[in-house]
């Protein structure tokens, strides 16, 4: 089946989505609400702000009227960063058909309402809970600058609807990029929101020049309490070991071009958290916004979440990094 896919996001991710859909044969409308970026797109064929080096292939149409975008798309990809979707899906909203399928790739909480991706998109269009719109997500270890270079990578695709999974699956799949299906959309979305808080400590920790045991230990006691989370939001435990939660847990706290990482290990060098995103602007760092989300929601759940607390407390509270570090190492001992 031949689809036509409008692409929502102008990133990398979207960039990196958009040649696969059209290397496989796919029409792809790769929509932008920013009219230079978008012309700049369209005559470079390059998407110079986020992933320069990539030609955008010929079947890829760079646009910007959302109702030429959706009039006859077959499926939607949603592709805005997690704290933009919001003000993405207002502007489509109108266009939307009802029974238009959308895919989030999104990775992230929205710090106002603590949705999740999917839950924004699905508020935003006014969707009832008895009559769900078809819906999937996609998450896992997808550092896109690599597959666009063709390197191996796997991911997961979840939705409640089987059917529109393996759609999503056959459309973009590619020999170097393996998916997966699932059907815990929750777990999905929130084991790839939750691991990029723990990124961020993983760069604090690089920051501070730790070492690998420190890393190993981060990394195994962060996959315990995200798990925690989300068994106590209805997810599955076991999601999280998978490909959405330990795969890119492991992915985002060792890649060096790791945006989540990267700011971490500059604050954990000594940087003040605003100077340093201020520095990787537009490149959006998902991580902190979230860790504010993940607090609350630990609060709200009564889950002990000490990694993302002590990160949170770095982020916001002024607490140094190598004292946060200290708390978390002198906390009373106990059972793994």
């Amino acid at each position: 089946m031949t689809e036509i896919v409008c692409i929502v996001g102008d990133g990398a991710w979207a960039t990196v989505c958009a040649n696969m859909l059209a290397q496989n044969g796919h029409r792809v409308r790769l929509l932008s609400i920013f009219p230079e970026h978008a012309a700049e797109m369209a005559r470079d064929r390059r998407n110079r702000r986020f992933l320069p080096d990539v030609r955008l292939e010929d079947g890829v149409e760079v646009v910007t009227d959302p109702a030429a975008a959706l009039a006859d798309a077959t499926l939607a990809m949603q592709m805005a960063p997690t704290q933009y979707i919001r003000t993405w899906w207002a502007k489509l909203a109108p266009h939307v058909r009802r029974d238009l399928p959308i895919c989030s790739c999104a990775k992230g909480i929205e710090a106002d309402t603590l949705l999740r991706p999917s839950q924004v998109v699905q508020g935003v269009l006014g969707d009832q809970p008895g009559a769900p719109r078809p819906i999937a997500v996609l998450s896992g270890p997808s550092i896109a600058p690599q597959i666009a270079r063709g390197q191996p990578a796997t991911v997961t695709i979840a939705s409640a609807d089987a059917a529109l999974a393996a759609r999503v699956q056959a459309a973009i799949t590619r020999p170097y990029f393996r998916v997966y299906t699932h059907d815990d959309v929750a777990g999905v979305e929130l084991a790839g929101a939750t691991k990029n808080v723990i990124a961020v400590a993983a760069g604090v920790l690089d920051g501070l020049g730790a070492g690998d045991n420190a890393k190993a230990a981060l990394i195994t006691r962060g996959l315990a309490e995200i798990t925690r989370l989300g068994a106590a939001m209805g997810a599955r435990a076991q999601t999280f070991a998978g490909l959405s939660g330990l795969g890119d847990l492991v992915t985002t706290c060792i890649s060096p071009i790791g945006r989540n990482r990267s700011f971490g290990e500059a604050v954990g060098r000594g940087e003040s958290a605003q100077a340093v995103l201020a520095r990787m602007a537009p490149a959006v760092v998902e991580g902190v916004a979230t860790t504010r989300a993940v607090v609350e929601l630990a609060r709200r759940h009564g889950v002990d979440m000490p990694i993302t607390s002590a990160v949170h407390q770095v982020l916001f509270a002024g607490q140094s990094p190598a004292q946060a570090i200290a708390d978390l190492m002198s906390r009373p001992p106990k059972a793994e």
